[in-house]
């Protein structure tokens, strides 16, 4: 007969540094390579400003060159944008190497940092030149509107607002970088201090 302690479910061990630092590395490359693959596609099928049904109107390509943020604005700050994405790339990299043996946190930053090089290599790379460049943005759906534009974006974009959705959700459901959880006894003693 089984015991009491052989029913009960085995706690994963948390990850070491070097594993979680592969984990992310492996996850972020694959990200960055979908993106930029997907980029040179774009460049070399589309043309600029016109765009291609790919699944009629809920989804079209059109390639754009975004010298800002999110929905151009900031276009005329791009370095700071390149430099943010870089703070926010070596952020990720130091909590993976310094704290992070989580495989849910180790797999959304990974996801993330893929994302954030995505952008950045534009940045880096892509005319008019280092650190100004435009990203390339393709995917168009015009049923999401923000303000007064459509939404047109890239796969970097994809995973990085997904990754930031993760990150909220990790940190509202109590996800330690460890991967505990934070105990609710805890926050309450949190708020009445």
């Amino acid at each position: 007969m089984a015991s009491d302690t052989d029913a009960q479910p085995r706690a994963r061990r948390p990850l070491r540094a070097p594993a979680a630092g592969a984990i992310v590395a492996i996850l972020a490359a694959l990200v960055l390579a979908a993106d930029q693959v997907s980029k040179q596609w774009a460049l070399a099928t589309l043309t600029e400003g016109e765009p291609v049904a790919a699944l009629g109107n809920a989804l079209q390509w059109l390639l754009v060159f975004n010298p800002g943020a999110a929905f151009s604005l900031g276009e005329g700050v791009t370095w700071v944008f390149t430099i943010a994405l870089g703070l926010v790339a070596a952020g990720i990299v130091f909590l993976v190497v310094t704290r992070v043996r989580s495989r849910l946190w180790v797999a959304v930053l990974g996801l993330l940092l893929g994302g954030v090089l995505g952008n950045l290599t534009d940045r880096l790379v892509r005319d008019p030149g280092f650190p100004v460049g435009h990203v390339v943005d393709f995917i168009l759906t015009p049923w999401m509107w923000f303000w007064t534009n459509p939404a047109i974006y890239n796969v970097a974009d994809i995973f990085i607002v997904g990754g930031m959705i993760s990150v909220a959700v990790l940190v509202l459901v109590g996800v330690e970088f460890d991967g505990s959880r934070a105990r609710k006894d805890e926050a309450a003693e949190g708020d009445d201090a």
